[in-house]
């Protein structure tokens, strides 16, 4: 139960990135949820690829490269999925920014009803 929250979440919250950046775009919730999907397999099965080839860059920057990170991801998601658009480095990491406080709110939530 907590994946689907997890990805609806994320395919809102894409949704929500394409009306506030400019050069990112998502036509449809259908894309979207594709896009949340592929996303997140992405960054289950690359991502941890990526953190430790790029670990000395990481350990020097004191983990900030890690959001270039998560740009690249977005962007290499946009050339998969179509109906998804990055229109460069820019929007890119501006989307990632705000999908990773989306992320943290839906950890805060998820967490919070836990305990309750």
């Amino acid at each position: 139960m907590k994946l689907i929250f997890r990805w609806l979440i994320n395919a809102i919250a894409l949704l929500l990135v394409a009306n506030i950046v400019p050069g990112f775009g998502v036509s449809t919730f259908y894309t979207a949820l594709i896009a949340a999907l592929v996303l997140g397999l992405a960054n289950a099965l690359i991502r941890p690829i990526l953190l430790v080839l790029t670990l000395p860059i990481n350990i020097l920057t004191l983990g900030l490269f890690t959001f270039v990170l998560n740009a690249l991801m977005v962007w290499f998601v946009s050339t998969i999925v179509n109906g998804f658009t990055v229109e460069g480095f820019v929007p890119a990491f501006l989307a990632a920014l705000i999908l990773w406080v989306v992320s943290l709110g839906t950890n805060w939530l998820i967490r919070h009803a836990e305990e309750s």
